[in-house]
Order: structure tokens, then C-alpha cells, then sequence
């Protein structure tokens, strides 16, 4: 590819960090996991957050934490990964998929509303390419009906809406440091809760339910520990978090040349025929996680592979969730159900978006995206 859809943007920095770790006593969960959650805390300006191997395991733990299980109802979006929606299998509750805002793709609190039944226990919000779901609605709905809000923030660090950031408007939030996320560790998450006392359950939870993990073994005297319930094995690494430390004094340039990115995209493609793209709300800031166009569905396959032959990466995110196969033969899920998700799921074609791009780069981007939409058409 000459404009490949992701690179990462890890450096001497990142280098030197993670050699400190490998030259020191503790790889696993210690010292540097403790100071990256103080820090990615202050950032966000949370109560509390806990490092979590992944985003999977970060909205896993949401969902025991919040106490959901067999005999309870989620409701949440089908725009969005996997793992918003199997997270909530896991635990042996059933998934309420609701339709999203057309203009945005985001979860439709009025949508919400009306899926709200006796046997609902929490809300599943996604900030879907990097912009904050209506969160403040949401937490509206929760409030009203003694609900949980949980908020997967997979693609979002940097965002804000009605002057709110990610996780703070929701009992727990879900955060994603996977390899093409804005902060990156190749693979790792964060969860953040309201309480200290909170972040001490989702620890034991996600260290095998015993009460006291390597680092607090090791740390004064030997305390027999106990397992007090059953938990999985989601903890972060020392290495990991090392990587993470040093890109946070990062983030604010790096976001504003993806800002500067995605505004060259949207003025390139904003009188294009053919070709749309998600809108960010007056007074909200985006992440911009992902730049997603929305084309017509039946060329939306030969564009993308148009683009892909003028040797520019690309991708899709995402295909509707209540369309996978899974989804269709577990919970009855057809085809006609969210007519908003289906759209966005059948036009989607995601571009390339990272902070070291060239504006000549990004001109080939748009030149092959341009070019290929005329072809297809």
C-alpha cells in the first residue's frame, strides 16, 4: 500500500520505557499499571480506573460489576464492534439492540426509551468513531428508570460533548488501547468506576477473584490471600503500561492533526455526489478515532476495492451486529429491524487516519477515493 491505513505513532519514548520494564523486577501487574491509572484518571478527570488487558474484558467486567446476569435485559447499539454485544452474552443476560441516530450513527436515546422493560438492568452506550454518545440523555433515562450506563469509549479518549468527557457521565466506562487506537499499547484496556472501593472489586474481579494479586504479595510481609468469588484473568502488564505512560503529553497534538486530517476529508468529499459522512454535533469535540464515508450500498464493495487497487488501505466499521450470523440464529435478529444501522453497515468504507499522515498522503486518499466512486458509478 502507499497510504496504509494505519500506522502507529510509538518511538523512543515508548522504546526506552518499555526496556526500563524489562530491565526491572515486575513484568506483570505493579508499580508502572498503578502510575498510568493515576495518570489516564487525572486525564480524564475520572474518580477512579483500573487497567484492563483489553476492552473486551474492560465492558466484561462492567457488566459483572453492574450485576447483570441470566433473567436481565441490555439495551444497546448494533453500530458498533463485537464485543459491546458479546460482553453482554457473556454474562447470561440478552441483548436489546436499538437503532441509531442516522446523522451521526450513535445510539438514539428516544430509541432507548421505548426499549426500557421490567426486566431492564443497564444502558450500553458506544461513542461511535470517536464522538461521545448523547450521554447526557442517557444518564437522563438511567436516572429516571434506575438504570446502569455503561459507556464503551473504545474509540474515544479525547472527546467531549455538553461539556462532558468519556466516563464521566457513566457508571462505568470502557476504554480500548488497541493497536490502531489514539493511544495504543497493541493490546489493553482501562475501566473506570465511580468509587475507590469500586476499583478494588473490578481488580479482584478481573485477578481471578483472590484478594490480593502479585504486586500487593510481594510488597512487606507474605499475607496468605483468599478467592472470595469467581473472577477471570484481565489485568494488565507493567510492559504495557509503560508503552502507555509516555504517549499521554502526546495526545492534544495528535489529536489536532487528526482534526486537521478529517477537516481536509470532509471538505473534499462535502459536495461529492455519492458520497457522505458522519457529523459531528455544534459544540461537541470528536476523537476522531475512525473517519468513516457512507456511499451507496450496492457500489459500496466496488468502491472500497477501487480504493484499495489505487493502493490505499482501508476498512469497514462496522457491519450491523444483528446481522452476523451468531446474532441472527441465537436471538431471531433479521434483516429490517434498524434500518439506520443497516444503512451505515452496508455503505461504510473507513479511511486512513493517523497522526504522521502527509498532506500529500491525505491528497491521495482523496484522489483515490474520488477516482474510484466515479469509476463504480
Amino acid at each position: 500500500m502507499s497510504v496504509d491505513f494505519y500506522r502507529h505513532s510509538l518511538g523512543e519514548d515508548e522504546k526506552a520505557a518499555s526496556a526500563a520494564v524489562l530491565d526491572s523486577l515486575f513484568l506483570t501487574t505493579g508499580q508502572k499499571v498503578y502510575e498510568f491509572e493515576r495518570q489516564f484518571a487525572a486525564y480524564l478527570s475520572l474518580p477512579a480506573v483500573t487497567g484492563t488487558v483489553h476492552c473486551t474484558a474492560s465492558l466484561h467486567l462492567a457488566f459483572l460489576a453492574a450485576g447483570v446476569g441470566p433473567g436481565d435485559e441490555v439495551i444497546t447499539t448494533p453500530m458498533t464492534f463485537l464485543s459491546t454485544v458479546n460482553t453482554i452474552v457473556y454474562t447470561g443476560a440478552t441483548p436489546v439492540l436499538v437503532d441509531v441516530e442516522p446523522s451521526t450513527g450513535n445510539i438514539d436515546p428516544a430509541a432507548v426509551a421505548s426499549a426500557i422493560t421490567p426486566r431492564t438492568k443497564a444502558i450500553a452506550a458506544v461513542d461511535l468513531y470517536g464522538l461521545l454518545a448523547d450521554m447526557k440523555s442517557l444518564r437522563e433515562i438511567a436516572d429516571a428508570r434506575k438504570l446502569l450506563l455503561i459507556e464503551d469509549a473504545a474509540h474515544c479518549v479525547e472527546g467531549r460533548r455538553d461539556g462532558y468527557g468519556p466516563g464521566q457521565l457513566a457508571d462505568y466506562g470502557c476504554f480500548s488501547f488497541y493497536a490502531t487506537k489514539n493511544l495504543t499499547c497493541g493490546e489493553g484496556g482501562a475501566i473506570s468506576c465511580r468509587s475507590e472501593e469500586e476499583k478494588t472489586r473490578i481488580r479482584q474481579i478481573g485477578s481471578h477473584g483472590m484478594t490480593r494479586n502479585a504486586a500487593d504479595r510481594y510488597a512487606g510481609k507474605y499475607q496468605h490471600w483468599d478467592m472470595e468469588e469467581l473472577g477471570w484473568k484481565y489485568n494488565l502488564s507493567d510492559i504495557l503500561a509503560a508503552l502507555l505512560l509516555p504517549q499521554l503529553p502526546k495526545l492534544a497534538l495528535r489529536h489536532r492533526r487528526r482534526e486537521e486530517i478529517c477537516r481536509r476529508y470532509e471538505a473534499a468529499f462535502g459536495e461529492t455526489d455519492g458520497i457522505r459522512f458522519p457529523t459531528v454535533p455544534e459544540g461537541a469535540v470528536s476523537a476522531r478515532h475512525l473517519f468513516t464515508i457512507w456511499v451507496d450500498p450496492q457500489r459500496r464493495d466496488a468502491i472500497l476495492a477501487g480504493i484499495q487497487a489505487r493502493g490505499v488501505g482501508v476498512a469497514v466499521n462496522y457491519r450491523a451486529v444483528h446481522l452476523m450470523k451468531f446474532y441472527r440464529e441465537r436471538f431471531g435478529f433479521r434483516r429490517g429491524m434498524f434500518p439506520e444501522a443497516e444503512r451505515i453497515g452496508d455503505s461504510t468504507i473507513t479511511l486512513p487516519l493517523w497522526p504522521a499522515m502527509s498532506d500529500a498522503q491525505v491528497d491521495e486518499v482523496i484522489a483515490a477515493v474520488l477516482a474510484a466512486e466515479n469509476e463504480a458509478g
